[in-house]
């Protein structure tokens, strides 16, 4: 199947083309002040229309994100430009610098990739079941998709367009898959449901020649792997259970290895730090981000290295940056926070994170009616050593992704997430404001994955729509 944005002939064309075409329409600032940063809600299908929530402005206070680190690497990364240095700095003066033999640098290319952010959606699929899973491979040659129909759908991205190669049969899976991941060395797809056991097919070949990687006895009950992700080497797979518990899975060794007992509750995501995957991040229904390290680890009574406590609900995703420094949470509680695992959270701020999500009387699978006290919170929980909160999507229903886009195309300035709204929303990570609200779902929108190399995304709904977000002059 074969999907374009008929108003975007050249969805990849080159850096210099498109300043070409940005002078040839009037000039970059002309542009720049029309549309960049608008929020644009052009639409090519219906959606939800239930109400926006309300942001504090007292929980939009920068002055933590500001002093820390991340804000000076990210302006570097994405070629921010202070408001004063603008006229001296312009994009004429770039295409000057080029002319004369000097090539755009890194930055210069975040700069102006990141004034064409995704704004106009095609679809890649509509299936007839619920959409789960959407995301790239790592060099973005390739797409998974998953849905309640039990079928993984692989897909060719490598010339700009989505051609499936092959739809998979799974196994082993009770009410959905629920998550997927490709193995670094592009050879397998793992992916995870209400089972004993993950599963491990292979991308090329025989598809269906599928192994069956145990986790736990099959008497344990019923048992399930929320999120999976494999180590930079492709041996491991770590996984988030519903025991509460961490597990690693050594495929060499073909068993689990580790089971770390590390939450209260159900563990709903885990990353790896960094490539050393040494270090874990776990998140679950106890509001709490733990950090553990593998190599002080006693399995027989495990201890994290620290906790990031704040969050007023449990977490449903966890995103590393890639760096051994920063992560993003996304939670029930209406909010995305930004962590820098250097300020770990004392045990009073532990403590009041227990409290408050003991306190909540809502089940946001059920309940459409968000509590104002988490969608209108008044301040921070004491305690709370986040370095920033991200306010304006919704969480209810399912287990919502959140990202740090990439950093070779936007220097990891934005962080995008799906919406229980139908709405793909995009935050810039150095203000805290929603720069793009994406319409064009009917229902909860549960992953989103951003192209490594290019600026467009894709969403996976509940209304089994896969949708795939580039931008486009004219948006309909």
């Amino acid at each position: 199947m074969v999907v374009m944005d008929p108003t975007s002939r050249h969805p990849h064309m080159s850096i210099l083309r498109t300043l070409q075409l940005l002078i040839q329409r009037g000039g970059w600032e002309r542009w720049d002040n029309s549309t960049a940063g608008s929020g644009n809600n052009n639409r090519d299908e219906s959606s939800t229309s239930a109400p926006q929530p309300k942001i504090s402005a007292n929980l939009l206070d920068r002055t933590k994100l500001e002093e820390n680190e991340i804000s000076s690497v990210t302006k570097r990364a994405c070629g921010y430009i202070e408001p004063e240095d603008e006229k001296n700095r312009s994009v004429t003066s770039m295409i000057q610098q080029r002319e004369l033999g000097l090539a755009f640098s890194n930055s210069e290319k975040c700069r102006i990739g990141n004034i064409f952010l995704p704004n106009y959606m095609t679809r890649v699929a509509q299936y007839n079941s619920r959409a789960f899973c959407g995301s790239y491979s790592a060099d973005g040659k390739l797409l998974v998709t998953a849905s309640q129909d039990n079928l993984l759908h692989l897909y060719n991205t490598e010339d700009g367009e989505f051609r499936e190669m092959k739809t998979i049969d799974t196994q082993n899976v009770s009410w959905s898959i629920l998550d997927t991941a490709f193995s670094p060395d592009g050879k397998y797809i793992a992916y995870s449901s209400w089972s004993e056991a993950l599963s491990l097919c292979p991308i090329y070949g025989d598809s269906s020649v599928q192994e069956s990687l145990t986790l736990t006895p099959a008497d344990m009950g019923r048992f399930c792997i929320f999120s999976l992700v494999f180590s930079s080497d492709s041996r491991e797979i770590l996984g988030a259970a519903n025991d509460g518990c961490l597990y690693i899975y050594d495929r060499e060794c073909h068993q689990s290895t580790i089971k770390i007992k590390g939450h209260a509750d159900d563990v709903n995501s885990v990353a790896f730090a960094d490539n050393t995957s040494q270090i874990l991040y776990s998140g679950g229904d106890d509001g709490l981000c733990k950090v553990w390290d593998r190599r002080t680890l006693n399995e027989a009574e495990p201890r994290e290295v620290g906790v990031l406590a704040g969050h007023m609900d449990g977490i449903t995703y966890v995103d590393s940056r890639g760096d051994g420094r920063y992560l993003l949470t996304n939670s029930k509680d209406q909010s995305i926070k930004l962590w820098d695992v250097r300020a770990f959270s004392s045990k009073e701020g532990e403590s009041n994170t227990r409290k408050a999500v003991a306190n909540q009387d809502w089940d946001y699978r059920w309940h459409t009616h968000i509590p104002k006290q988490l969608y209108t919170p008044k301040t921070l929980l004491e305690g709370d050593t986040s370095v920033m909160t991200y306010r304006g999507h919704i969480v209810v229903q399912t287990l919502i992704r959140c990202h740090f886009s990439p950093i070779a195309t936007t220097g990891q300035r934005y962080i995008y997430t799906g919406c229980g709204q139908g709405r793909v929303i995009i935050y810039d990570l150095l203000t805290g404001e929603i720069v793009q609200e994406l319409h064009g779902h009917e229902s909860c929108v549960r992953d989103v994955s951003w192209h490594p190399y290019h600026q467009e995304l894709i969403s996976a709904s509940w209304d089994g729509v896969i949708g795939c977000w580039r931008y486009s002059s004219f948006p309909q």
